[in-house]
């Protein structure tokens, strides 16, 4: 179920009740939420998106000025003009929510998944830290390609910049990908920022799937962000060994 702007604010205030997402089992004010929070184009659309997250001093909260700065400065970065791809490898496999022209499988050379941030906020808290997924070097990441034409290119890439930099958790940069159809195109992707404080070096399997054991917040459980990520990657063909990994240690840890 899809919740409204306002269900979703309670996290940002003093309200006691921890919503939690599906199969958290938190207990909140004596009773438990079984909710699923999806993130929606109004939602981050509203003016107040961004009041949604904790402001923490480990985990500064971005201001719109900051977020559309970095958009401006990627894209001064820009070589080709006309539509941009934008290359998915997370949510936005399952929850694209961006207008897009077409939708190509993708391999990024020099870049592998790793849940390598540490989350304080959205399917976490600080009470019960998880885990956030990104890129970093080595390898390579089999995902999506989304191609956003010119003519909404600002409002679409504004949108996808209040979804991944409340945080600043990733460095956005160019990149080539390898589409299924044979064409390697420039695209935009997000690779964990490893200069941030919430950085974390060890995202070994074990590690990660401790955290993402546990950890609950506004946008419901980490894990099931995990469950969707290796269930849509599993529906497209697509088999990445450190995920199913990271799922299996997560469901052995969650059954014990």
């Amino acid at each position: 179920m899809a919740w409204t702007i306002a269900q979703w604010r309670a996290r940002a205030t003093d309200n006691p009740l921890t919503i939690a997402g599906r199969g958290c089992g938190i207990a909140a004010s004596g009773h438990f939420f079984q909710e699923q929070a999806m993130l929606t184009r109004e939602m981050i659309s509203n003016p107040h998106f961004l009041e949604t997250f904790q402001d923490h001093p480990e985990q500064p909260r971005w201001s719109a000025d900051s977020i559309q700065s970095s958009l401006d400065d990627t894209l001064a970065l820009r070589k080709e003009k006309g539509a941009v791809w934008i290359f998915g490898y997370g949510s936005l496999v399952w929850n694209p929510l961006i207008e897009h022209s077409a939708m190509e499988r993708a391999v990024l050379r020099g870049w592998h998944r790793s849940f390598c941030l540490k989350l304080l906020d959205g399917r976490a808290t600080r009470e019960r830290p998880g885990r956030m997924l990104g890129l970093v070097a080595g390898g390579e990441t089999t995902g999506f390609a989304f191609r956003v034409e010119q003519h909404n290119l600002n409002q679409e890439l504004r949108l996808v910049w209040l979804r991944e930099m409340v945080h600043g958790l990733y460095r956005p940069q160019w990149e080539e990908v390898r589409l299924a159809s044979g064409r390697t195109v420039r695209a935009l992707a997000f690779v964990a920022e490893n200069r941030h404080p919430l950085f974390q070096q060890d995202a070994s399997v074990a590690t990660a799937a401790e955290n993402i054991a546990h950890a609950c917040g506004p946008l419901g459980s980490n894990r099931q962000y995990l469950i969707r990520l290796e269930a849509s990657l599993a529906g497209h063909g697509i088999h990445d060994d450190y995920i199913s990994e990271v799922a299996r240690a997560v469901c052995m840890g969650v059954e014990r």
